[in-house]
């Protein structure tokens, strides 16, 4: 079976997904940034944290908390859809490039969920997950590894 594809943006995504499977790309978060959330999922303790990243696939430059808006904070997180909506503005503008998300599982595993793999587009971008003292790196694609959403990725820490 070969798939019909009716646009060029459609088989640049999935090629990008078929590469990520094959050869799973590291992604680079610098120290300050490592520390930057863990505090802040310390700080919000015990409601889940949770925020946007930007950078490019291969490397994290910022982490903007947002406030999470979840019923239920403690055991989910809902980024401030308003939040959201500002960046993927100011990256079709031309400004930072919106490239994952993170969020906080306070008494959980540095791993997705069920209900973030229910909860997540399979659209390639980064999700950040922090339990503890761990940092956890997944892509969020269509055919992932665990739920059926996510592949793990290689966080790579410049020494300090």
């Amino acid at each position: 079976i070969v798939p019909v594809l009716t646009s060029p943006a459609e088989l640049v995504l999935d090629c990008r997904s078929f590469i990520a499977i094959l050869w799973p790309m590291p992604v680079l978060l610098s120290s300050a940034l490592h520390h930057q959330l863990l505090a802040e999922a310390a700080a919000a303790f015990p409601h889940e944290c949770c925020g946007l990243l930007f950078g490019s696939p291969d490397r994290i430059d910022a982490a903007q908390p947002c406030a999470n808006v979840a019923d239920d904070p403690a055991r989910t997180f809902e980024i401030d859809p308003a939040a959201l909506i500002a960046a993927e503005r100011v990256a079709r503008s031309g400004g930072k490039r919106l490239v994952g998300y993170y969020h906080s599982h306070p008494n959980g595993r540095a791993e997705p969920s069920p209900r973030d793999a229910s909860d997540a587009a399979r659209d390639d971008r980064l999700w950040l997950i922090v339990a503890g003292d761990r940092i956890t790196a997944w892509r969020a694609s269509a055919h992932g590894a665990l739920h059926g959403a996510f592949d793990p990725v290689e966080i790579l820490l410049p020494a300090s």
